[in-house]
């Protein structure tokens, strides 16, 4: 097994992915809800390794969890997971020194080392001429190769480095620590192994030492009461040779570096660069956020534009599928109506969505590899410094959008235990992806065909921008008022501009994709049967001969829809419905729409297919394209003062979305946010603040908007 690590930004994903091609897969460390990405290697010798991704970080002083599994990876101390034979390190050819810092730490673990000096092509356009022969004599013989990952050149050579590494097992030499810092360094190794009777790695102890690292600790088991005196006497020693602990490690592998660096790297002409002008405008104090505002805004508008006829040939495929399975059930009208109204048209309710969402993963993912991903969390910075957090919440907010759960895993980036939590209680109001059906749908049904695709559009980016509304506000509270998160000062190295490699964009797009199919082919279609069952069941005949008795001059297609819509009524789903309803009345929302909300708190894409089933209940065959919209449109409430008029109205329509853009509708998040969180308090808080609080907001915007329209 290889590992492959460096420093964010260096292109080490692009240089995974190259290096793997489709011959990957994604996991969980084991008992660590960290992602394991790993795949298969072919070296072009005849060999093939198995590649391991870790996630990126500048140092192997841990402080957050995200490098703590990396180190723990490295050092062989995940359970289940074996020590890697070796590492390759990816390090940015245009910031040598920085870079080489993970190097010089790294040659602590004993391990064999190649060296992937990537982003070359930026290297040369800036002038910089490396010398990798003198660099790997200078690095102890290991492996030096030249190499830009998206470019796909080099590649070949990575092979090679690799072969060699696996085969010459050359190690990095290890920085020579002055007379004291190693006397302490030791005598912390010998306490540790006469307390616990555990042996550690130099590695281990200059943590101990240099970074105080508790949670290394508590893992060797050593109390505090026998570490302290030992730390104390270590770090007195440190000072004693004329280094501060906490800034000692620095100093000694940054002068070591220097000295190693010497004519390896030379400078000549240089292109001027781009970048900067361009971040210039992106990154300005007003119209960044302006410009942002207007990316956001284009991006939402194009994914209704692109996917409209997608969408439309899903659909037609939906119908056609109905025309064929239906007619030949006739005499089977309960098996009928289970595959026809149940199966297909429930389910095919929320494949229909699947253009839109693939195109969304688009836009994202075009964000991320161009480099602009990086530049919104500063230009964001401003806002989240007010709320106590800082960009690099952003973030994991950002994604989001995509999914909470991946979202929620990268809040292990953020340093402090406090902000970190913060984050992650407010990453569950951004409006992911499985939200996008329902803004869709409605959207589609009742805005844009009355005010036109601008407020479509509009709507669509506003909705997305309510979970965001509450969450600074609510973040506010926690860092402020209940957790009281000292500020923390944001720092991120910005990306180079690039164009997104085509082959990786797509290949997340299809991981989305597949994601996205499984799930209506599991958790929605599941639960699409029992509401199905819950719809059709019980089923009085009688009810049929009363509406025809009461109907005898009306059309047949009339009095089937009449039928249908009463057996529903009196089903077991009817009655729920009904007995509920009265909490969603404030809402604007009848039983059938209450039945859906209730149904997608395990799922909140479930209202699609939910929706599907009681509206198109009994239609089979003859459904269209248009059905589910239409049979919304032409609902209306049947008694009370409401009667006759339209369910779906705006009121009702802007407070079904906002409801969906602030409740904690999805089992998978509140278990995610459990375990990120270290229990169960914060996760069901988060599940009761957000689902009071979309009840509230859903109930003001309905009662405002129907006294104003």
């Amino acid at each position: 097994m290889v590992a492959l690590v460096g420093n964010p930004n260096t292109g080490k994903s692009t240089l995974f992915n190259a290096l793997t091609g489709l011959r990957q897969r994604v996991g969980n460390y084991p008992g660590v809800t960290v992602a394991r990405k790993s795949g298969s290697c072919d070296l072009g010798n005849g060999t093939k390794v198995e590649l391991v991704d870790l996630p990126g970080l500048y140092s192997l002083a841990a402080t957050s969890p995200d490098e703590q599994v990396v180190t723990d990876a490295l050092s062989g101390n995940i359970s289940g997971e074996r020590q890697p034979d070796a590492v390759i390190l990816v390090a940015d050819a245009t910031n040598l020194l920085r870079n080489l810092f993970l190097a010089s730490q790294l040659a602590e673990l004993g391990l064999p080392v190649a060296l992937v000096l990537n982003q070359a092509d930026v290297a040369k356009e800036q002038g910089l001429r490396i010398d990798t022969g003198l660099l790997s004599d200078r690095l102890g013989g290991i492996p030096v190769v030249m190499a830009s990952a998206w470019k796909g050149e080099g590649v070949i050579d990575v092979r090679r480095a690799i072969a060699q590494t696996l085969e010459r097992k050359k190690l990095l030499p290890r920085v020579v620590w002055p007379e004291k810092i190693l006397a302490a360094l030791e005598d912390v190794t010998a306490a540790i192994l006469k307390d616990t009777g555990r042996k550690i790695t130099s590695a281990e102890a200059q943590r101990l030492i240099f970074d105080s690292n508790s949670a290394l600790a508590e893992r060797l088991q050593w109390k505090p009461e026998q570490r302290d005196p030992v730390i104390r006497q270590a770090r007195e020693k440190v000072r004693q040779s004329g280094y501060n602990p906490l800034a000692a490690e620095p100093l000694v592998h940054y002068a070591r570096l220097r000295k190693a660096l010497e004519g390896v790297v030379k400078e000549g002409a240089a292109r001027a660069s781009r970048s900067a002008a361009v971040d210039r405008l992106l990154l300005h104090r007003f119209l960044g956020p302006v410009l942002f505002a207007g990316i956001m805004l284009g991006f939402f508008a194009s994914v209704f534009w692109l996917a409209k006829f997608p969408m439309e040939w899903i659909q037609s495929g939906v119908d056609w599928t109905k025309t064929v399975v239906a007619p030949p059930l006739d005499a089977y009208p309960m098996l009928q109506s289970l595959l026809a109204d149940g199966i297909i048209g429930g389910v095919g309710a929320f494949l229909v969505f699947l253009p839109q969402i693939l195109i969304l993963f688009l836009f994202i993912g075009i964000l991320e590899d161009s480099g602009y991903m990086a530049r919104a969390a500063f230009i964001m910075d401003r806002l989240f410094s007010w709320c106590g957090l800082n960009g690099k919440s952003f973030v994991p907010l950002l994604s989001g959008f995509a999914c909470a759960i991946p979202s929620l895993l990268s809040t292990r980036t953020i340093e402090d235990p406090k902000a970190r939590l913060a984050t992650a209680f407010v990453v569950p109001f951004m409006s992911c992806s499985a939200r996008f059906p329902i803004y869709a749908l409605m959207c589609a049904a009742f805005i844009g065909p009355v005010y036109g695709p601008g407020w479509q559009s509009v709507v669509m980016v506003g909705m997305h921008c309510v979970g965001l509304f509450f969450a600074v506000p609510t973040a506010f509270v926690l860092t402020r008022l209940v957790l009281k998160v000292k500020p923390q000062p944001f720092v991120l190295e910005l990306p180079r501009y690039q164009m997104p490699k085509p082959r990786d964009v797509l290949w997340r797009m299809w991981q989305n994709a597949a994601e996205f199919v499984s799930k209506a082919g599991t958790v929605i279609f599941a639960i699409t049967i029992i509401v199905w069952a819950l719809s059709y069941f019980p089923r009085d005949a009688s009810v049929a001969e009363r509406i025809k008795a009461a109907n005898p001059t009306a059309a047949e297609e009339v009095v089937k829809a009449k039928v249908q819509a009463a057996y529903v009524e009196q089903s077991y789903m009817g009655s729920f419905g009904k007995a509920v309803q009265p909490v969603f009345d404030p809402l604007g929302f009848d039983w059938k729409i209450t039945v859906g909300v209730l149904a997608s708190f395990p799922a909140r894409e479930v209202i699609v297919s939910t929706l599907g089933v009681t509206y198109s209940v009994g239609e089979g065959a003859k459904a269209d394209s248009q059905h589910l919209r239409k049979a919304m449109k032409d609902a209306k409430w049947s008694e009370g003062p409401r009667a006759g008029t339209p369910i779906f109205s705006l009121a009702a329509v802007l407070s079904l979305m906002v409801f969906f853009a602030l409740c904690s509708q999805c089992g998978p998040t509140v278990a995610t946010l459990a375990q990120e969180t270290g229990g169960w308090k914060w996760a069901a808080g988060s599940f009761v603040y957000m689902t009071a609080l979309a009840w509230v907001a859903a109930t003001a915007v309905y009662q405002v908007v129907i006294r104003i329209s």
